[in-house]
């Protein structure tokens, strides 16, 4: 079992920034492609970006690229989201997710979600 916590949301005027952080317990987070997801009022989930267990690859929703980056460190078991140029439309709960070896792309099955943190951007 991995258990992934949140934190950092909060909220932000558009065009500021955030970082998002996710502490992984239970198992070493070395064995795990991270990803950050999002979840809109009203909305279907979404899938944000992913990171390679090693932190090297990387890769993002066509929405947020440019202006989202997903990092980890694999010593603090801890995976972050920094958000820049916030939009409105970025508002949402946004949850951390842990698979075992890699996401092939944002639809891959996750196997440990965190309980998400919320994220409001004002105009």
């Amino acid at each position: 079992q991995v258990q992934l916590v949140e934190s950092g949301g909060g909220l932000v005027q558009a065009g500021g920034s955030l970082r998002l952080s996710c502490v992984a317990s239970g198992r070493t987070l070395t064995d795990y492609a991270m990803a950050w997801f999002r979840q809109a009022p009203g909305k279907e989930r979404e899938f944000v970006g992913a990171i390679t267990r090693s932190g090297l690859g990387t890769f993002y929703a066509d929405s947020v690229k440019g202006r989202f980056t997903i990092s980890r460190d694999n010593a603090k078991n801890t995976v972050y989201l920094q958000m820049d140029s916030l939009k409105p439309e970025d508002t949402a709960v946004y949850y951390c997710a842990a698979r075992l070896g890699y996401f092939g792309s944002g639809n891959s099955p996750v196997d440990f979600w965190g309980k998400g943190t919320l994220v409001t951007v004002s105009s």
